[in-house]
């Protein structure tokens, strides 16, 4: 009875030395993934950028119009692709100079840039615009730079939508040449002044449906890279001061999974017991009946 009273109490007690080293080994190796020092961070990319230039670009593909026989038919998708990538770098100006080198190699041109900070805490944002066939390329270089903090890619399906702008633009068209043929037909002073001015108008419209389906020209497609690079100096923590911040985590953690396992524990225990005494009253009532 002793002997196996010993084992069980090794046993628990060993089990209680293996959780204690698995929460210490995770708050040590834990410790290792923090090589920054605290920075204020953006709550979003670039949130204080206004980035008016929308890039988008085109993707060719043919897709069969009706039966086996049917000729294939061309069809461009007009697409916005979008990458955002967030890192930090202890060398901030070697930093920049390898992503300026990367956008110049692919071909891509910076369209927005915003550099702020002093030395120790220099933040600097950029937003590329890269041809489309060297998106992939530019992205797995730029996210070599640093530690990275965050990245994404967001591609999103315009060709609806550049599909509308054009079918405004033609209606708008025929709109003014009816408009020009009225003028050229005569009346009074006040309705030739209000064809000029609706004339006018449209013409205004025009230029600025120009102006959004300018973006879309093969000759303007790009895709966009959104680049923010952090200056962050480098944690030296010794292995002893790992050790010890460790240890004294470990140790407030152990004894808080410990009292909650106590408390479980006794709730438990308390509630088998009033069933125990719920059974045994149960019991009691039966017999007298």
């Amino acid at each position: 009875m002793k002997q196996s009273l010993k084992k069980r109490l090794r046993k628990i007690i060993l089990r209680l030395g293996i959780l204690f080293f698995i929460l210490f080994l995770f708050r040590l190796l834990y410790g290792y993934t923090k090589t920054f020092d605290n920075i204020p961070n953006q709550t979003q990319f670039f949130d204080n950028i206004s980035n008016s230039k929308r890039n988008y670009a085109t993707k060719k593909y043919k897709v069969k119009s009706g039966g086996v026989s049917q000729a294939a038919v061309k069809v461009d998708q007009k697409y916005e692709k979008i990458a955002e990538i967030k890192t930090k770098s202890s060398d901030f100006e070697g930093e920049e100079k390898t992503s300026r080198n990367a956008i110049g190699k692919f071909n891509a041109l910076i369209q927005f840039e915003q550099k702020s900070g002093n030395k120790g805490y220099r933040k600097l944002n950029l937003v590329i615009g890269v041809p489309p066939e060297n998106f992939d390329a530019l992205y797995n270089e730029l996210i070599k730079i640093g530690k990275i903090q965050a990245k994404q890619i967001t591609k999103k399906d315009k060709t609806n939508e550049y599909k509308e702008l054009n079918a405004k633009k033609q209606s708008l068209e025929k709109i003014r040449t009816s408009l020009i043929d009225l003028k050229t037909k005569g009346g009074k002073i006040a309705e030739y002044m209000g064809l000029e001015n609706r004339i006018l108008e449209i013409e205004q419209q025009l230029q600025n449906l120009g102006v959004s389906l300018g973006d879309f020209d093969d000759e303007n497609e790009f895709c966009t890279v959104k680049f923010s690079l952090l200056e962050g100096k480098k944690i030296k923590i010794g292995i002893m001061q790992r050790v010890k911040v460790a240890l004294e985590w470990t140790v407030k953690m152990y004894l808080r999974v410990m009292t909650t396992l106590f408390f479980l524990s006794l709730f438990a225990y308390v509630f088998l017991l009033i069933i125990d005494k719920l059974k045994i009253f149960e019991r009691i009532i039966n017999r007298k009946d």
